[in-house]
């Protein structure tokens, strides 16, 4: 999986899953302060609400979009309104945009996860594909595990906006293998 066939895609793909994961995990400990800065108060379960729901609809529309447009388009689609998404929430004046950021940024999650198993599939030979799937369930663990005090300690040293504008350079470095998965 690490060889010089696969090396590009494994890594892109584990990438990715871990930057969804730590932006997905992580944001808790960063919300506290996002609500106390933009005046949302009570609203704070807005912000995880409507990532959730954008994931879900990501996942819905990405079966479809990978069978139309091809696994590796729609990974990359999603990989890029997941990066939009987080820098309109880093970059949101009030909660109403930082809403919408996590609404992008979760419908660009959904199409990027779905994408990845659609990738994983066509990528891969059969008898390797066991190992990438766990090793793919596997970048979930540490972003969840470590994410939070990550992220408390961005928004404590440069603010909470750094733990959403940190996705978008992380996204598009994790990005690059993607087009690997296109040659094999």
């Amino acid at each position: 999986l690490l060889g010089a066939r696969y090396a590009a895609v494994t890594v892109s793909v584990l990438a990715l899953v871990t930057i969804i994961a730590f932006e997905t995990m992580a944001v808790s400990t960063a919300m506290p302060k996002v609500t106390q800065d933009l005046g949302a108060g009570a609203a704070y379960g807005l912000a995880f609400s409507l990532m959730f729901t954008g994931q879900l609809l990501g996942i819905a529309l990405a079966g479809a979009l990978a069978a139309l447009r091809g696994p590796v388009l729609t990974l990359w689609s999603g990989a890029t309104l997941f990066a939009i998404g987080s820098c309109v929430a880093g970059l949101a004046m009030d909660f109403a945009v930082l809403l919408l950021g996590r609404l992008v940024a979760g419908i660009g999650a959904g199409l990027a996860l779905v994408a990845i198993y659609v990738v994983i599939g066509a990528a891969y030979p059969i008898a390797v594909r066991p190992r990438v799937f766990a090793w793919v369930a596997s970048a979930w663990v540490l972003p969840s595990i470590i994410g939070p005090l990550l992220a408390a300690a961005m928004t404590q040293a440069w603010g909470w906006r750094s733990v959403f504008l940190i996705i978008a350079p992380l996204t598009a470095l994790a990005s690059l293998g993607i087009t690997r998965a296109g040659r094999l």
